[in-house]
This record gives C-alpha cells, structure tokens and sequence, in this order.
C-alpha cells in the first residue's frame, strides 16, 4: 500500500476535531446542567443539531470537492466550526449551545469526506477499504480527547477555558488543511460532469442506504450523548467514572477501525463482515436493553463494546464507493455519508422525547432500556434490508 500522501496527516487533525464535537458533551453534560440549565432533553437538541447541520452540508459539500478540491473546502469550513466553538465558550443558555453546534456541525461537514475524496481519486479500490479505516481509527483519537483527558482539563481550568482551547486548536486545524493539503489531479473533459440523479440510479446503493442512516447513528448518540447520563442516573456514576467509561468506548471504537480491513481479508468479503459486525451491535444493544441496571462493570463493557462492534461505517463506505464510478466520487460518498449523519441527527432528536416520555412512565432504568430499545429496533431493520444489497465489484 502506498504512503499517505502529506497533507492527509493534516487532515486527520481535523477529522479528530469532528470526532471530538461530536461526543464531548456526554462528558460535559453534569457541569452544562448546573452552569446553564441544560438537561439530557436539551444536549440531544444540540447533538441533533450537529448532525442535522453535518448532514445537511453533503451535498454542497460534495459538490466543492468536485469544483473546488479538498484544500479549500476543508479549510474555509473549519473557521466556521471554530466560530461555533466560541459559541459554545461563551453560552450563558441551553439555547445558546443550539446555535454553536449547528455552526460546529456545519464547519466538520467536510472533515473525512476531504480524505476519502483524496482516497478515491489517487487509490485504488483494493486500497480506499483498508485507508478509510485507519484515517477513521487514528481520527478517533478525538473521541478519547473527549473522554477522560477533556474531564480532567474542564476539571483544572474550568469548561469553558477549556472550550476557549479547543477555539484555538481549531484555527490552527483552518491553517495548516490550507497550507499542506493538496488536491488530487482534476478530471478531464472526457468524464460527465453527473448529476445527484445518476446517483440515485445506482440500484445497488438502494438496500445500503437504510443500513447507511442507522448503523452509525446507534454507538454515536449512545458514545455522545446517552453514556454519560446513563451511568451518572442509573448507577450514580462520578464525573471520573464517566469520563474513564467514554474512554474506553473510544479505545474500542479506534481498535474496531483498524481492525476494520484484516476482518475483511479474513472474512473474504465487505459484505459478509459488514453483515457479521452489524449483526453484533444487535447484540450488544439488546444487551444494554435487557441488562440496563444489573451493573456498572457489566454496562461499561457493554457500552465498549457498541463501540468496538460498531466499526462497520468505514466498511459501508467502502461498500458503496465500489459502485460510484470516477466522475461521482465526491459527490457520491459525501451522499452516502448524508444519509449516515442524518439518520443519526433523527435518531438523536427521537431519542429525547422516548426518554422524556419513559422518565415519566417509569424509574431512570426503565427509562434507558425503552431508549436503548428504540435505537435496537432500526437498526435490526436496517441489517434486514442489507442482506437485499449486491457484493461489492472487484472485492
């Protein structure tokens, strides 16, 4: 397999960036509670928001890759999200934190499709598999960031020098994506410009794209926003416990990416290990579903191993990046990855009047196992429907 070309390494700063936004708050949402009032109900909203506001930005997104490259969509993009991030600094109320990650998820929108763009054009399908998981893997690291080190940080300094931090770590990120990423050659005049259309024509993409809307949104509304209020009502779990808990979901999360592509070469097919890994966050799930109270060790391992299970987003892109031809690749796996975040950004707005509802039929344990029913169900559905899908051409 070639090297990275040097300009990834900068962009994986940024995909860490993405990762990082889109989970912290599960760690900080104690101190965001009795600071300005913002509850479980309101940190869905927010994380809701954010990808909502991600998803939203595929298309366009997808679009400036094709017409303008990476460098300059990734870069420009960041600024905003580190606007958002002084928002955020600055929030006195629960509403406050809306605005501020609509504006983060917006300025992330571009921060992995940059790199598989570059992955696409420059490498070859064999390779885009094996890449795309150990971009998300060493990306992940985010998650950690967001884990115990964040508790430990906001701890000393306080949240919101913390996030005054992370404004400046984000400019740094614009800086860099503009100076050292480099776009992949442009395509000649002999490629058709395509349309959203001739995507949608793809009949094989059909089947993927339910798995696409609820595969991911599962481990992330549960690793972002759901953990930490899970431990911290069910078991009375400490700011401590819960950042060490997230830390570990987000070690599992970097294991199951890199291990993402010898699953495949042992398994012989994308498809197949897809199929397989998916049908295990099913388990794990129903796990936290049917043993929501019975411990805290039992539900931290549970909640690790959503994270390790549900490694099968890089396997799905791969999956349908196999039937976009040349002209479509921006555009194409930056829709795909739409109906990802935005099936996540629906999931995480249903999740809070489910448990708003089950909070009020019932103790803090009943009503995490109604929520962890209700992010079981779709995706079961969703891996029902995949085994309609094709194998991947030239797997």
């Amino acid at each position: 397999m070639r090297r990275f070309p040097a300009g990834i390494w900068v962009l994986v700063l940024g995909y860490t960036l993405s990762q990082f936004y889109r989970a912290f708050m599960a760690v900080l949402s104690p101190v965001l509670r009795t600071d300005i009032g913002a509850g479980p109900g309101d940190l869905a909203i927010s994380s809701g928001i954010w990808f909502f506001a991600f998803a939203g930005m595929q298309v366009p997104v997808g679009t400036w890759l094709d017409h303008y490259g990476p460098r300059r969509t990734a870069s420009g993009l960041m600024l905003v999200a580190a606007l958002g991030a002084a928002v955020f600094a600055m929030a006195t109320a629960p509403w406050h934190l809306h605005v501020a990650m609509a504006l983060i998820g917006m300025g992330c929108a571009p921060a992995l499709m940059s790199a598989y763009y570059i992955f696409a054009r420059n490498f070859t399908l064999r390779e885009f598999g094996t890449l795309a998981g150990s971009f998300v893997a060493v990306g992940a690291l985010g998650n950690i960031l967001s884990a115990s080190p964040l508790e430990a940080y906001a701890e000393a300094v306080g949240w919101r020098i913390a996030m005054w931090s992370m404004v400046a770590v984000t400019l740094g990120v614009a800086v860099a994506e503009f100076l050292f990423v480099r776009d992949p050659q442009r395509l000649d005049a002999s490629h058709p410009t395509g349309r959203l259309s001739d995507i949608l024509r793809l009949r094989a993409l059909w089947f993927i794209l339910p798995l696409f809307s609820v595969n991911y949104a599962a481990s992330a509304a549960i690793r972002g926003l759901w953990a930490g209020p899970y431990l911290e009502e069910v078991f009375d779990a400490t700011g401590q416990t819960i950042g060490r808990a997230a830390l570990l979901m987000g070690l599992a999360m970097i294991a199951g990416n890199f291990l993402a592509g010898p699953a495949v070469r042992a398994v012989g097919s994308v498809r197949r290990t897809i199929l397989i890994g998916t049908a295990g966050t099913v388990l794990v799930i129903g796990g936290l579903w049917l043993f929501t109270a019975y411990s805290l060790a039992l539900a931290v391992t549970l909640l690790a191993m959503v994270g390790f299970s549900g490694a099968s987003y890089v396997l799905l892109i791969a999956h349908g990046r196999a039937f976009l031809p040349q002209h479509l690749v921006g555009r194409g796996v930056t829709f795909l990855n739409m109906f990802s975040i935005g099936g996540t950004g629906m999931l995480q707005f249903g999740s809070r009047p489910i448990y708003q509802w089950a909070s009020a039929h019932g103790s803090p344990a009943q009503a995490y196992a109604t929520l962890f029913l209700f992010f079981t169900l779709p995706l079961a559905l969703g891996l029902a429907l995949y085994f309609l899908t094709p194998e991947a051409p030239n797997d």
